[in-house]
């Protein structure tokens, strides 16, 4: 069964990421009439919200483009940084979208920030469970008991699938927040405007896999425990 979830949830990710890989390819090569770039945009959106100590800077890789709070900058792909497309307007204020979140203290924000210590704690509380669990299995008889193992995996998988969650908000509010933003600055004319927001629904649609795989995953665990005690 939990291989069945893994392959069923490879293959979804699979398919939407090489559905968004599609879709940036795509609007990457419709230029903006404004003419503007991804780091003018950016910085734009940043002043238009009066945001003066966020920096824009340009990072290798592709889709690569992220907020970072701790050190207060956007992060633009070089194709993303340079571009003057439809994609590079929707990521580049999607990424703003993320400062403005941090600047006016967004709750859904500052929940998901307060919870990355307890991800990275469950993370390695579970691949150490994996590990003793191997051992138990094949070298040492009863390192960990059963029970007890299944409900520590399926804790840690509780942050997870969490965390997960309450990504979804966040993600959803920095592109509602781009969309609205490129839309009165007059970023971008209507026929922009759709394949901007096109682009960045297919950029949610990870994250909401993501989601329901990590849900799916706990269950499987739940559903474990619960025969384990029958």
């Amino acid at each position: 069964m939990l291989i069945v979830i893994i392959v069923v949830f490879m293959i979804a990710s699979w398919a939407v990421s090489t559905r968004l890989k599609n879709k940036f390819k795509k609007y990457s090569q419709v230029q903006l009439g404004s003419g503007l770039s991804g780091r003018e945009i950016a910085e734009l959106m940043l002043r238009d919200n009066g945001i003066h100590d966020v920096t824009v800077t340009s990072v290798q890789g592709k889709l690569t483009d992220h907020y970072n709070p701790a050190n207060k900058t956007v992060n633009l792909s070089p194709d993303v940084y340079n571009g003057r497309s439809a994609a590079a307007a929707a990521v580049a204020a999607h990424e703003c979208g993320h400062a403005v979140q941090h600047a006016k203290a967004y709750q859904w924000l500052e929940f998901r920030s307060a919870m990355v210590p307890v991800q990275n704690v469950s993370a390695k509380v579970i691949n150490a469970v994996f590990m003793m669990m191997f051992f138990g299995a094949f070298f040492l008889p009863q390192v960990i008991p059963f029970e007890l193992a299944i409900l520590v995996i399926i804790g840690c998988y509780s942050v997870f699938t969490l965390f997960a969650f309450v990504t979804l908000p966040v993600e959803y509010d920095a592109s509602n927040r781009a969309l609205a933003w490129i839309k009165d600055r007059n970023i971008v004319d209507d026929r922009e405007h759709a394949m901007a927001k096109d682009a960045l629904n297919a950029a949610a649609s990870t994250y909401l896999v993501a989601a329901l795989g990590a849900l799916a995953t706990l269950l499987y665990y739940v559903m474990i425990f619960l025969g384990s005690r029958d």
